[in-house]
C-alpha cells in the first residue's frame, strides 16, 4: 500500500496548502477592509473557490482515511462476515455514485463552463478551473474505495490494512 500512502501524503500537503492560502487570503480581506478602509477586490471570491477545493478534496480525504460521516449501528452488530459483505456493498454504492457524479457530472460540468468561456468577476478565472476539483475529488474517491472493497474481497492480503477496528482477520 505504499502507493496509497503516497496519496495520503500528497493529498494531504495540498490540502495544507490549500487551507493555508484561503487563512491567509481571508486575513488579508479583513485587514484591508478594516485598516486600509477598502477590503480587496478579489479575496472574496478566492476564499470562496479555495473552500470549494478544500471541501471537496477534504471530503475524498475523509473517505480513504474512514473519517466520513457513517452511520454505524448496523456494522457493529454484524458478524465479522455480515461487515465483509456491508463493507463490498457500500464501496460499490459509493463507486457508482462518485463515478456517475462527481466525475461524469463533473466533467460535463467542466466542459460546458469551458465552452460556454463563463469567468470569475473579479479574479477573471475560468469558471471550468474552479469546478474541476468535482472530476478529481470523484476519482479519489473511487481509488479509496476500490483499496477498501480489495481490503474487503481479499482480507487475508490486506490484513491490518484497513478494513476494520477488528484486530483478528474477517473471513
Amino acid at each position: 500500500m505504499k502507493f496509497r500512502r503516497h496519496v495520503d501524503r500528497v493529498l494531504g500537503i495540498v490540502l495544507v496548502i490549500l487551507m493555508a492560502t484561503m487563512t491567509i487570503n481571508v486575513l488579508w480581506q479583513v485587514a484591508s477592509r478594516y485598516v486600509v478602509g477598502r477590503p480587496s477586490a478579489f479575496t472574496d471570491e478566492l476564499a470562496r473557490y479555495l473552500l470549494i477545493w478544500v471541501g471537496t478534496l477534504g471530503a475524498a480525504y475523509a473517505a480513504g482515511q474512514r473519517m466520513h460521516l457513517a452511520i454505524d449501528i448496523v456494522p457493529q452488530k454484524a458478524s465479522p462476515a455480515g461487515k465483509r459483505r456491508l463493507s463490498l456493498i457500500i464501496n460499490s454504492i459509493v463507486i457508482v455514485f462518485a463515478l456517475l457524479v462527481m466525475v461524469i457530472g463533473g466533467i460535463n460540468l467542466v466542459y460546458i463552463t469551458l465552452y460556454l468561456d463563463q469567468h470569475s468577476p473579479a479574479l477573471g478565472v475560468p469558471l471550468g478551473y474552479v469546478y474541476a476539483v468535482l472530476p478529481l475529488s470523484g476519482l479519489l474517491i473511487i481509488y479509496y474505495s476500490v483499496v477498501s472493497l480489495m481490503e474487503a474481497a481479499f482480507p487475508a492480503e490486506h490484513q491490518g490494512d484497513m478494513l476494520d477496528d477488528d484486530p483478528e482477520p474477517v473471513r
